[in-house]
C-alpha cells in the first residue's frame, strides 16, 4: 500500500538559532516554490525576514496539518513530539543539533530526501511515549508526559533516596540510591545509555529501569515488557525536594510518601524517516563504532 502523500505542511523550529532560522527560511521559500500549503508555530516565527501568513499553536499544528518539519536537535524535537504525538500528524526532524538521533535531514541537502518524502516514499515508525503522574494522599496532584525517559532524583546532586519499585502492583524490589530512570528505546541512547542502561532497539515494546548510582552492588537495569505499570512508592525518610523528570524538560515535584506512576502513553508518536534511514547506521555513526573489518 503506497504511503500517504501530503498538502499542509508545518514548520517548526528555534528562530534564535542562527542556522536554525537559516533552515527555516530555506524550507519555507523551497515548500512554497512547490505550491505546499505552509503553516508555521508561532514562537518559530519570530525574527524571519519571510514567514507563512498562518502561525499555530503546536495543537493546533497537530490537528490541522499532514506533516510537520521539526528543525533543531533532538531536545526540540522532543518539546515538539510530546504535544504533537497526541493528533495524527506525523513528523520528520532536519538536524541542527549536535547528536540527532531523531533529527535525520541534512539541513544543507534537505531538498533532496525531502523531495521523496513528499512523494510518498517514506519509512514509518511508531514510537511510545510514557505517561507519569505524581499521587498523593490518592489523589493526582501533577501529571506529564516523556519521549525519552521518566526521571526519579533528588535537588541535590549525591542525595540518597529510598523507595520500592512495584510492577503491576506487584513488588519488585526496595531501592536505596540517587534516583531511577525509567526509559523507553528512544531514551535508551540518552540518560539512560550515560547511566549504564541497555540500548533498546525503537522496534521494541519495551521499557527498561536504571538505577542512579544504588548503594548495593546486587541492582543492575532491568527491561520489562511497555504494558507493564512501574509504580515508585517514596519512602517517608526522604527528604522533601525531589522531582520527577521528563525528558529533562518538565520537573514534577515529589514529596515523600508520594506514590508516581509511569505506564506506556496510548497515543504514538509518527515519526517519518527517508528511505535511506537505517537505525543501525545512526548508530554507528553517533556513537563513533568501529566500521567493517571485512
Amino acid at each position: 500500500m503506497a504511503n500517504q502523500t501530503f498538502s499542509t505542511i508545518a514548520l517548526i523550529g528555534k528562530p534564535q538559532h542562527a542556522g536554525a532560522a537559516q533552515t527555516l527560511q530555506a524550507l519555507y521559500i523551497w515548500l512554497k516554490q512547490r505550491s505546499y500549503e505552509v503553516v508555521m508555530e508561532a514562537r518559530s516565527a519570530d525574527g524571519l525576514e519571510q514567514h507563512p501568513e498562518r502561525l499555530l499553536s503546536l495543537p493546533q499544528i497537530g490537528k490541522e496539518a499532514d506533516l510537520a518539519i521539526v528543525v533543531g536537535g533532538d531536545g526540540n524535537m522532543l518539546r515538539v513530539a510530546r504535544v504533537l504525538s497526541k493528533y495524527p500528524v506525523a513528523v520528520i526532524g532536519v538536524n541542527r543539533g549536535n547528536l540527532g538521533f531523531l533529527t535525520d535531514l541534512d539541513p544543507e541537502q534537505f531538498h533532496i530526501e525531502l523531495a521523496q518524502v513528499l512523494e510518498g516514499q517514506y519509512q514509518v515508525e511508531k514510537r511510545f511515549l510514557l505517561e507519569a503522574k505524581v499521587v498523593r494522599h490518592d489523589a493526582v496532584k501533577s501529571r506529564n508526559s516523556a519521549v525519552n525517559e521518566v526521571v526519579l532524583h533528588a535537588d541535590k546532586v549525591a542525595q540518597m533516596l529510598e523507595f520500592e519499585v512495584y510492577i503491576d502492583n506487584e513488588f519488585m524490589l526496595s531501592q536505596r540510591a540517587d534516583g531511577l530512570i525509567v526509559s523507553t528505546p528512544t531514551g535508551s541512547t540518552a540518560y539512560s545509555l550515560s547511566g549504564g542502561g541497555p540500548i533498546l532497539t525503537p522496534d521494541l515494546n519495551a521499557l527498561s529501569l536504571v538505577p542512579m548510582f544504588p548503594h548495593t552492588l546486587s541492582s543492575r537495569p532491568i527491561v520489562i515488557d511497555n504494558r507493564h505499570e512501574v509504580r515508585l512508592k517514596l519512602s517517608h525518610n526522604n527528604q522533601e525536594h525531589m522531582q520527577i523528570s521528563c525528558d529533562s524538560h518538565v520537573s514534577l515535584a515529589v514529596m515523600p510518601g508520594d506514590e508516581v506512576i509511569i505506564r506506556k502513553q496510548s497515543k504514538l508518536l509518527k515519526l517519518v524517516h527517508p528511505l535511506s534511514y537505517n537505525y543501525f547506521s545512526v548508530l554507528r555513526q553517533k556513537l563513533h563504532w568501529g566500521s567493517k573489518l571485512f
